[in-house]
């Protein structure tokens, strides 16, 4: 692990040396990687949420989302044909919908896992820690739970009153069952600093993740922050590669919210420390509407070509699509 004290990862992230810090990134992901990329495909199986963050598109008071929800059968067969396409991590991803009851979440899993030999990772927002603990006994494996700040009266604002100490509690309690457990942050939220970024690095490291995401913020226009300035690429750049190189064991995907920016924005993510794509294999007629920020899943095209295509973006760099689960090495590795 490299060490990086908050001055030195202040001065990388203002762009004091971009070419050293990338390529000190891409070695230490190259080392304990090698050529692989993991690919995670998510199924975004219902737009329907309960909060009224100011951030998000599928904010429960955005009346101009066109909203949907997938039943359990739905859910399973999209899963499964991610799974028969090459992926062997699929991503449950929702808003907090509660009308899924814990029964149902577990037909799900085992559903999927009975059918095929992938690891599940749940995305399914504040459900209880009971319930994120049956749902482990029933076969899920990995769960992501984001923070998008880590200052907590930030996070009061941004979500609407929301408690950050309560989210913390729940990402303890998903750590302490035995998941492999992901978090992250948005990059470039309104009148955030640089200083505020270094601290969401390093308090994200103090978590000791499986697996850590960031990627730039995209004001969507139908929510309180649309008239907020969008997030720095370079910046999302940066944070990810300095999260490389404090947590070199880490998963770190290059969110496709980078490919809003660029079109070539997830391979420069893969080439400066992330290792980890996640392709939405979200049915074609609802992929547009899990809207979260404008460009989110702008391009439909159905479950076996967006396996094809994550796989060649992957080998066009050079890199290999992994075969296995990508299971976190983060324990293996620690001293």
């Amino acid at each position: 692990m490299a060490v990086l004290g908050r001055d030195d990862i202040i001065h990388y992230l203002t762009g004091g040396n971009d070419d050293e810090l990338y390529s000190m990134a891409d070695v230490q992901r190259k080392h304990n990687f090698g050529r692989e990329v993991y690919l995670r495909a998510i199924v975004e199986f219902s737009n329907i949420c309960n909060k009224k963050c100011n951030y998000c598109g599928l904010r429960a008071p955005n009346s101009k989302v066109s909203r949907y929800r997938m039943d359990v059968e739905a859910i399973i067969e999209s899963a499964c044909l991610a799974a028969e396409a090459g992926a062997r991590t699929i991503v449950l991803q929702s808003g907090d919908d509660f009308s899924y009851s814990p029964a149902q979440v577990e037909e799900i899993i085992l559903g999927i896992k009975e059918a095929h030999d992938v690891a599940l990772t749940l995305s399914l927002g504040d459900r209880t820690a009971a319930e994120y603990k049956h749902w482990f006994n029933c076969g899920a494996d990995r769960c992501l739970l984001k923070l998008e700040t880590t200052d907590p009266d930030i996070y009061k604002r941004i979500r609407c009153g929301e408690d950050f100490h309560e989210r913390m509690e729940l990402l303890g309690s998903l750590q302490d069952v035995g998941y492999e457990v992901g978090s992250g942050i948005i990059i470039g939220l309104p009148d955030y600093s640089v200083e505020q970024l270094a601290d969401d690095l390093l308090f994200l490291t103090d978590l000791e993740l499986d697996m850590i995401a960031a990627g730039p913020f995209i004001p969507h226009p139908d929510t309180p922050f649309s008239f907020a300035d969008t997030g720095d690429i370079d910046l999302s750049f940066r944070f990810t590669a300095l999260a490389r190189l404090l947590n070199p064991f880490s998963n770190i995907p290059a969110t496709s919210a980078l490919d809003s920016f660029d079109s070539e924005g997830r391979k420069k993510g893969l080439q400066r420390g992330c290792n980890v794509i996640m392709p939405s294999v979200t049915p074609t007629a609802r992929r547009k509407d899990y809207n979260i920020y404008p460009g989110k899943n702008a391009v439909s095209v159905d479950v076996a070509d967006t396996i094809y295509q994550a796989d060649e973006l992957i080998r066009a760099l050079g890199f290999v699509p992994s075969v296995s689960k990508g299971s976190s090495r983060r324990m293996k590795n620690v001293q």
